[in-house]
């Protein structure tokens, strides 16, 4: 696939270098056994969503993106992107919500701004991508406020890949944010 990303799933990355593609499987083998991972999958599993270890591709990407999840394949993870192992199981989570929310929202339509808006909020929020300590590795120290900065920065740029009117993207966010920041499922709470 080459880095070609659909409609706003992608997970941005700025690392250069990264592993080869036979690594990058190693490395997602590895993330499948992360609790997080096994219960997004469970969770998949309860709304008659098969997931296999198919499911899950290791690919050569030329744009600087992590990984993205297509509605069609599954979820790719851009092995030349990403260094470390935490990285990898990051985008798989954050994937994996995207793959919930197709599996749940059956009229989902990933070109719409709303409904992608929406996906990324969420992804960006219960997968953790946003993190305090994400956010100061990344060389973002603010405390106040930060989550929700973060998941509208971050969605801002995922949604980017797709739509480039950023009026329309950010009318979209602000249009659905309540909603879905606080639509927690398949977790009780924000994890």
């Amino acid at each position: 696939m080459g880095g070609k990303t659909p409609a706003g799933t992608a997970t941005w990355t700025g690392v250069k270098g990264g592993h080869t593609v036979a690594e990058g499987m190693v490395m997602i083998q590895k993330g499948l056994e992360d609790p997080k991972v096994k219960y997004m999958r469970e969770q998949m599993e309860k709304l008659g969503c098969r997931v296999t270890d198919n499911f899950f591709q290791a690919i050569r990407c030329d744009k600087p993106v992590s990984g993205f999840f297509d509605p069609r394949g599954g979820i790719k993870v851009c092995a030349n992107n990403l260094r470390f192992q935490d990285e990898v199981t990051q985008v798989l989570i954050h994937e994996l919500i995207h793959a919930y929310d197709q599996c749940r929202v059956k009229n989902l339509d990933w070109k719409s701004d709303e409904h992608t808006a929406c996906a990324e909020i969420r992804a960006n929020r219960l997968s953790g991508d946003c993190h305090i300590v994400r956010e100061w590795l990344r060389g973002r120290f603010k405390i106040r406020g930060h989550e929700q900065k973060c998941i509208k920065r971050r969605v801002m740029t995922s949604m980017g890949i797709i739509s480039p009117n950023q009026h329309g993207r950010l009318a979209a966010i602000e249009k659905v944010w309540d909603t879905c920041y606080n639509d927690t499922d398949p977790f009780d709470k924000s994890s």
